[in-house]
């Protein structure tokens, strides 16, 4: 290794970085394009949702039950007259489902058995059908907790239920997505800076040029690397910074655990770009191989989005071999817990075994020859 020939070697990839628009435009334009348009367009709340309400006889037992749900950032109550124009509403998609309280709902409430209601929700979207599910009984449980209170029959209910949720109390499910959307960038990211770069080298000769002269491959693989390393921790950190400041997602890890973590990641994603411009010397061939390897994926796989524990079997075991399935979950646990060793070291050891498998396999690929 000539550490003169490498310098002129990066200084070379410095140069052409800063000529070409595109490199520039994957390492930041991407991520802020990608970051605003999950972050903005994408949630798993389910917030406004219209509900309809049909009480047969309204009374002072109906009326607070009704009020808790008006009173919900979760619902958008529609009082409706009866069960066939709920049916109706909810056929036409006016409503997402609706709550009937029974005729003898007054009744049953001031008898000592339990008051029963009828809710139906529209099945189509299941997610969100779950979420409402949900509401309906947090709103169902505040209301008899409210009747406990005004009856004073505590003695009745002698466990009180108190829920804290940790790490995103808030429930946002933004501050869950945004870090696991920066891994898939940075997946895009290096995957494309890499494979489309060395790939456009070949089309254009200037590969046959660098095969000519005295440097190896080692040092072409390595003068190619760090200058692209250094663009993608680049965009890490706009990544990084427009997930703390304009998201508001909390950042309670280290900044340097962050960082390490990242690196190793990016190593990893530029190992797989350079093993993809060795098989394939074509920009558009090397482009569709990166995001049918890479990115969808990192998408679909990674537990981005997606529960693992949730997928079968077979597709859990291929998901340990996805190296976004490692960083979206280090990613996930330094935003939101914090530096939790028993799970950051893991997945860091496994990064760090496929930076060396990637980068391994593209070196012991790579021949100063033209076949």
């Amino acid at each position: 290794m000539n550490v003169g020939r490498l310098r002129g070697l990066i200084w070379k990839e410095s140069v052409q970085i800063l000529r070409d628009p595109s490199a520039l435009a994957i390492a930041f334009v991407l991520p802020l394009f990608l970051l605003l348009l999950f972050g903005y367009g994408v949630s798993l709340n389910a917030e406004h949702v219209p509900v309809g309400v049909i009480a047969d006889h309204p009374n002072p037992q109906t009326e607070p039950f009704i009020a808790t749900l008006r009173h919900s950032r979760y619902f958008d109550v529609h009082a409706l007259p009866s069960l066939p124009a709920a049916r109706a509403a909810m056929a036409r998609r006016e409503i997402s489902g609706f709550v009937w309280l029974p005729g003898d709902f007054a009744r049953q409430t001031l008898a000592t058995g339990p008051a029963a209601i009828g809710v139906a929700l529209n099945g189509v979207d299941a997610n969100t059908a779950r979420l409402v599910e949900g509401y309906l009984t947090q709103s169902w449980q505040i209301w008899l907790a409210q009747m406990q209170q005004e009856q004073a029959s505590a003695a009745a209910f002698p466990v009180g239920l108190q829920t804290r949720i940790w790490f995103n109390p808030a429930l946002r499910s933004r501050d869950y997505l945004v870090p696991g959307l920066i891994a898939v960038i940075m997946t895009l990211i290096g995957a494309l800076l890499t494979a489309l770069v060395v790939a456009r080298e070949w089309e254009r000769g200037t590969m046959e040029a660098l095969m000519a002269s005295p440097v190896t491959m080692a040092e072409i693989l390595l003068g190619k690397l760090l200058p692209y390393f250094v663009l993608g921790m680049g965009g890490m950190v706009l990544s990084v910074v427009l997930a703390v400041t304009l998201f508001a997602v909390p950042l309670q890890g280290s900044l340097w655990v962050l960082t390490g973590a990242s690196a190793l990641f990016l190593l990893v994603a530029l190992g797989m770009g350079l093993l993809i411009s060795s098989l394939a010397r074509n920009q558009f061939v090397a482009g569709q191989i990166a995001i049918v390897v890479t990115f969808l994926p990192a998408f679909i796989l990674s537990g981005f989005i997606f529960d693992i524990r949730s997928m079968p079997a077979p597709i859990q075991f291929i998901t340990h071999i996805l190296p976004a399935r490692y960083f979206v979950s280090i990613l996930q646990t330094v935003f939101l817990a914090g530096n939790v060793w028993p799970v950051i070291l893991p997945d860091a050891a496994a990064l760090a075994g496929m930076a060396a498998f990637f980068l391994g396999i593209t070196l012991w690929r790579s021949h100063k020859r033209l076949d």
